[in-house]
């Protein structure tokens, strides 16, 4: 399998493991306007690694992740019905992952290898 040009990781810090089953959608920025690349399920490990294709163009990206879905699922109150972290790929030969530390009540997020 080849990897996504754009990966992500969701750890459930309130729980303490991974957020399997996170819908997490790609999106970009065209004219200000945001347009869809693709759409995936964190997996039993909490990662997002099928996520688009393994080489995008240069530009301003939006990654959104469902957190209402994730907490229904798991029985928890949600605050944070969606995350959504905008980036911007500016090189395009580097592998780009975003990472989401998540609870009910806080979001946290960073540039990841």
């Amino acid at each position: 399998m080849i990897r996504s040009h754009v990966t992500s990781h969701v750890l459930d810090s309130t729980l303490g493991h991974p957020a399997s089953g996170v819908p997490v959608v790609l999106d970009r920025s065209v004219d200000g306007v945001w347009m869809p690349v693709a759409s995936a399920l964190t997996d039993d490990d909490g990662r997002a690694t099928s996520l688009g294709p393994a080489l995008l163009s240069a530009g301003t990206y939006r990654v959104t992740f469902d957190t209402a879905a994730y907490f229904g699922a798991t029985g928890q109150r949600v605050f944070y019905p969606e995350v959504s972290v905008s980036f911007v790929l500016a090189e395009e030969a580097e592998h780009y992952h975003i990472p989401l530390l998540l609870s009910p009540f806080a979001y946290s997020t960073y540039r990841g290898s």
